[in-house]
């Protein structure tokens, strides 16, 4: 077996705060800056400020957040490195179209999902997910060490944990998939983390298994099944394994959107 050595093992380092601890704990960075671009990027994301328009002056706004025009002008600087804005000599900043928004960054997802999500939105997050997680499954069978596969493997079956409640199966269900992303050995796989955790929050806030302690044993059982399949260093049935557990995770979302339009 051939080895990618990386010189970082991300996935035994703590957690980074991410948008799906923010959504369960509802906690968030309070600085002056922080407060701006939150409330700011909100709005634009939220449509208050459409596509097109040009956000109110440096003045104007300065005395609504309360900061230093120097604060200010920090603040648009991150939002337009996040897509969301440009600035224009003599015009003023304007909001850009969705599709120059950078749509993998963690804020933004977290504004969408603060907003509410569609069923397409959702969906468009699962179809990402097929596209890379299945193959980041048929590299960890191919890369992985033995203490790797132990380190998933733990994840996998602390997921059947009967005592979990939906925030605490949505956190072991997030470190499981991001330990098969390190175990690739593909440090561009673990830049699409904050997909996952976006899908994850919309199967949260929807639907999660804890709801239903007779699925706690199906969920860790097809989780143990990829750690399994990545063992024997099974390529195609590492993939296989992923897609299932990825597409029964849409479907519970696709039921449950379905339901509450019947309610």
């Amino acid at each position: 077996m051939r080895c990618r050595q990386g010189p970082v093992r991300i996935g035994q380092l703590r957690l980074r705060k991410g948008l799906l601890e923010t959504v369960i704990t509802g906690a968030n960075t309070r600085t002056s800056h922080a407060q701006v671009v939150n409330e700011l990027g909100r709005a634009i994301v939220a449509g208050e400020f459409p596509v097109g328009t040009t956000l109110p002056g440096d003045a104007e706004l300065a005395i609504r957040f309360k900061v230093s025009r120097t604060v200010l002008r920090e603040a648009m600087k991150t939002l337009a490195a996040k897509g969301l804005v440009v600035p224009r000599a003599r015009i003023g900043t304007r909001v850009t179209p969705r599709a120059q928004w950078n749509l993998f960054d963690t804020d933004i997802l977290t504004w969408q999902l603060v907003k509410g999500v569609d069923e397409a939105f959702l969906l468009d997050l699962s179809e990402v997910r097929l596209a890379f997680e299945p193959h980041a499954a048929i590299l960890a069978a191919r890369y992985a060490t033995d203490a790797d596969i132990s380190h998933m493997m733990r994840l996998a079956v602390a997921m059947g944990d009967p005592e979990h409640t939906a925030e605490t199966l949505a956190m072991a269900d997030l470190k499981f998939h991001l330990s098969v992303l390190d175990a690739s050995r593909n440090p561009f796989f673990r830049t699409i983390g904050s997909l996952i955790e976006a899908a994850l929050v919309g199967v949260f806030r929807l639907s999660s298994p804890a709801r239903d302690r007779s699925k706690i044993d199906d969920v860790a059982a097809s989780h143990i099944r990829i750690v399994e399949e990545i063992r024997r260093r099974d390529e195609e049935g590492a993939r296989r394994a992923m897609e299932n557990v990825i597409r029964v995770g849409r479907e519970r979302v696709v039921d449950a959107l379905g339901e509450n339009r019947r309610a």
